[in-house]
């Protein structure tokens, strides 16, 4: 969206959390802010400096500490690469608990800092779970070394957890222990073509009634979006004949052990639900080579990039009651067209889709352009939408300085105060990250 424009002269590269302690410390000492990048793929402006702030680049921290193959946990620098940990899992059989679409450029340590959610979180849980330790070097610069590989340490304040999602406000992570997860020997999918959003949590329900321990993810898309899909060459998973009648779309990914087993599990529910009357669905698909897995896939993990062939898009990330995805999306629709902004020339789609598993809605306003006027329709719009069904106004893209405002509607006035304490007695400088997450 090109919104967020810093002014710093010095970017730095340390290579080892010394380095990085010996920056901090300088910094604090001379009260001079300190922004730590990763891969820069966030959304919500965390990685970029609000001023001229001092960038702390961990690209060049990017080793494998160690790895052990019998615990599956995996120790590493905070730049490494979430593709490349995934590449060096590959023939330990191992799979990083974590996939996202920008898994080409972002770095494990902005994953963690940013609590990272992804498309197999139904699966494998959010990173408060799976990361056992970390390595953060503290405002003052002194490295606070809570590395553990241990499963079990029951043995007080879990200091670790402060610094999962707090987007290097409180320190930055050069370090993090992580469980890997057993590489599942088979994976498949299934697009499957819904009449009705009503349709969507009942076939939830029932998935995962028959998929249960194999089901790693569940991912649903609005007609509007899976149409741009098609539109900008991202595929198309079904015939134009399944697809007619369709008012929405699931893919379903399952992981296991046996492709056999579980293919004769998704034939069975694929006949199951196509023998249901009324039926939950219109048609489906079921990938049945590797290529048109990752066809299936594609589509998906594909609107993001079709969206913004599209238009300018306005991207919410939210978290609401699974239900009322369809209704989020209908509301914000009337509101603009009530504004006089449905049109090419405004407005041109309002699409969702997201990760029905965890409530995880991505609501996208595609736009001509950006104007004054449709961000102020938007906002505070969306953000009192979200309230009202007692929701969150970031799912998993982080507060950064895009939301800071709004942080509000998500947490309450007690929340906050003991927020802004702990930043506080961690940063009483303000030196780390300032004006992300908290106002200034």
């Amino acid at each position: 969206m090109n919104k967020y424009h810093g002014r710093s002269t010095t970017v730095l590269r340390p290579r080892t959390a010394q380095e990085v302690s010996a920056i901090v410390r300088h910094c604090n000492e001379r009260r001079i802010g300190v922004v730590p990048q990763g891969g820069n793929t966030g959304l919500v402006g965390g990685s970029v400096p609000v001023k001229d702030e001092l960038v702390v680049s961990l690209g060049n921290m990017n080793s494998v500490r160690s790895f052990d193959d019998a615990s599956g946990i995996l120790v590493a620098d905070a730049g490494c690469i979430l593709q490349s940990l995934s590449d060096f899992l590959l023939p330990h059989d191992h799979v990083v608990p974590l996939d996202l679409g920008a898994k080409g450029s972002c770095q494990i340590g902005g994953n963690v800092s940013t609590n990272a959610g992804g498309l197999r979180l139904l699966r494998y849980g959010s990173l408060h779970g799976s990361v056992l330790g970390l390595e953060v070097v503290l405002p003052d610069g002194t490295i606070l070394d809570q590395l553990t590989t241990l499963r079990k340490d029951n043995t007080g304040y879990d200091l670790k957890q402060l610094f999962i999602g707090a987007e290097g406000t409180l320190g930055i992570v050069t370090g993090v222990s992580i469980l890997t997860a057993a590489a599942p020997q088979a994976s498949n999918n299934i697009m499957l073509a819904l009449p009705a959003f009503s349709n969507v949590l009942p076939l939830y329900k029932e998935v995962k009634r028959q998929l249960a321990e194999i089901l790693s993810a569940f991912e649903f898309i609005d007609r509007s979006a899976y149409d741009l899909a098609v539109k900008h060459g991202q595929g198309r998973a079904l015939d134009e004949a399944d697809v007619a009648g369709a008012d929405c779309f699931v893919l379903v990914e399952t992981s296991g052990s046996s492709r056999e087993h579980d293919e004769q599990k998704l034939y069975k529910l694929l006949e199951d639900l196509m023998g249901q009357e009324p039926s939950l669905i219109n048609s489906g698909v079921l990938a049945t080579s590797p290529a048109q897995f990752s066809s299936l896939w594609a589509i998906r993990e594909g609107l993001t990039e079709a969206v913004g062939k599209e238009g300018k898009a306005y991207k919410y990330d939210i978290s609401v009651p699974q239900d009322k995805f369809k209704e989020v999306l209908d509301i914000t629709r009337e509101h603009l067209a009530s504004k006089g902004l449905m049109h090419d020339q405004a407005v041109k789609h309002v699409v969702g889709y997201g990760h029905v598993g965890d409530g995880n809605l991505h609501l996208n306003v595609v736009a001509n352009a950006y104007t004054a006027e449709i961000e102020s329709a938007l906002e505070p719009f969306v953000y009192e939408l979200v309230a009202k069904y007692h929701g969150s106004i970031s799912a998993e893209h982080g507060i950064g300085v895009m939301k800071t405002h709004a942080l509000p509607y998500s947490k309450n006035a007690v929340s906050i105060e003991w927020m802004k304490k702990i930043k506080n007695l961690f940063d009483p400088n303000g030196i780390m990250n300032p004006g992300k997450v908290l106002e200034l």
